[in-house]
C-alpha cells in the first residue's frame, strides 16, 4: 500500500477472509496514517523499505502468499519469481490517466536495455490489472506491453463512494465541520497534480483567473507532498482564497462547482460525482510536459470533443 485510498476494500477483504487465512498489509511510511486506521481493526500492518529487512523478513511471507495486491509500481517484484500458486493483482491508484507512464513515459525509452527488461519483467509480475473503463484498459495494456486478458472491467473500490449517499452526506457533514459556511458559496478548487520538481507558485496571473468571480471562494488543494507551499500561501492570500489542509480533496469535491486542474485523475473522480458542474484544464506547461512525461495520446481532442476547455493565462 503506497495509497490511502482503497481502505474500505481492504477492510471488506479482511471481514470475508475465513478465520484460517491471514491479511497482511504492507504499507510505505508516507501512508502510515491510513496503515493505522487498518490496526484499529486489528489487520496486521506493517511497514516497508526496499532494504535488507525487508528481503530477508518480509519477501518469504509475500512467496508463500495465495494472492497479492498491489496499488502501484513495486520495483522489488522484478527481482521475485512469480509463485505458482499465487496471482497478483494491479488495483492501481486512479480512475484514469492523462500523464503517460511505463513505455508510454520518454524517459522509459532513454533508460538502459537492463533497466527495460527489469520493468517489463515487473510488468508481467501482474496476473490482473483492476480497470475502471474499457479506455483505461488499452492505456494500462500499451503502457506495460501486457495482454488484452489480463484487464479485469471490475471498476475501482474506491469509486463507489462517489455513488453512496451515506458518504457524501457524511463528507458534507465534515466540511460543514472543518469549514462553516464553505457550502453556502460557490466554490472553485484548484489542484494540481504532483510535479517532481516539488515546488508551486501561485503566480499574480494565476491568481487573477481564479479569483475572477467575486462572490466565489477558491480553494487551493495541493498534493501531500507539497503542503508546506499550503502553509506559505495561506499567510498571503486574501479571504477568497482559501486552504484546508484538514479536509481530503475528496471531501471537497463534495462542494465544488468547479474543478481546477492540469494532469491530475481528480478529473475523473470529480466528473462522478452529482454536483460536477464544470471542469477546466489549466496546463501552463502543457508543450513541456508533452514532452516529460507526456500525455496520453488523443487527450486534447477528447477536451475539444466534450467541451473540456484548456485556458491560456
Amino acid at each position: 500500500m503506497s495509497f490511502g485510498n482503497n481502505l474500505k476494500f481492504i477492510l471488506a477483504l479482511a471481514k470475508s477472509l475465513p478465520a484460517q487465512q491471514q491479511l497482511v498489509v504492507y504499507y510505505r511510511p508516507a501512508v502510515e496514517v491510513a496503515a493505522t486506521q487498518l490496526a484499529a481493526y486489528g489487520i496486521t500492518v506493517k511497514p516497508f523499505r526496499d532494504n535488507l529487512h525487508f528481503v530477508f523478513e518480509d519477501v518469504p511471507v509475500l512467496m508463500r502468499s495465495h494472492l497479492i495486491f498491489c496499488d502501484n509500481y513495486y520495483a522489488f517484484l522484478g527481482g521475485l519469481k512469480h509463485p505458482r500458486h499465487c496471482r497478483i493483482v494491479q488495483l492501481w491508484h486512479a480512475n484514469g490517466a492523462i500523464k503517460r507512464f511505463g513505455w508510454g513515459d520518454p524517459k522509459t525509452k532513454q533508460r538502459s536495455a537492463a533497466d527495460q527488461r527489469r520493468f517489463q519483467h515487473v510488468y508481467d509480475h501482474f496476473d490482473d490489472y483492476v480497470v475502471a473503463s474499457d479506455a483505461m484498459g488499452t492505456v494500462f495494456q500499451e503502457s506495460y506491453r501486457v495482454p488484452r486478458s489480463r484487464m479485469k472491467l471490475l471498476g475501482y473500490p474506491r469509486s463507489d463512494r462517489f455513488f453512496s449517499k451515506t458518504w457524501q452526506a457524511a463528507a458534507l457533514a465534515r466540511i460543514n465541520r472543518l469549514a462553516p459556511g464553505l457550502s453556502d458559496h460557490r466554490v472553485i478548487l484548484y489542484a494540481p497534480t504532483y510535479r517532481d520538481s516539488m515546488t508551486f507558485e501561485l503566480t499574480p496571473e494565476l491568481k487573477q483567473a481564479l479569483v475572477a468571480d467575486p462572490d466565489a471562494i477558491v480553494v487551493i488543494k495541493l498534493h501531500p507532498l507539497l503542503q508546506k507551499y499550503e502553509q506559505q500561501f495561506s499567510a498571503t492570500t486574501t479571504h477568497q482564497v482559501r486552504f484546508y489542509p484538514q479536509l481530503s480533496t475528496t471531501d471537497l469535491l463534495m462542494v465544488t462547482e468547479t474543478l481546477i486542474t492540469d494532469y491530475s485523475s481528480i478529473a475523473f473522480d470529480y466528473s462522478l460525482l452529482p454536483n460536477a458542474h464544470s471542469l477546466l484544464f489549466y496546463m501552463a506547461d502543457l508543450p513541456e510536459y508533452e514532452r516529460n512525461p507526456g500525455i496520453q495520446p488523443h487527450f486534447l481532442q477528447c477536451c475539444q470533443r466534450h467541451h473540456y476547455r484548456l485556458p491560456q493565462l
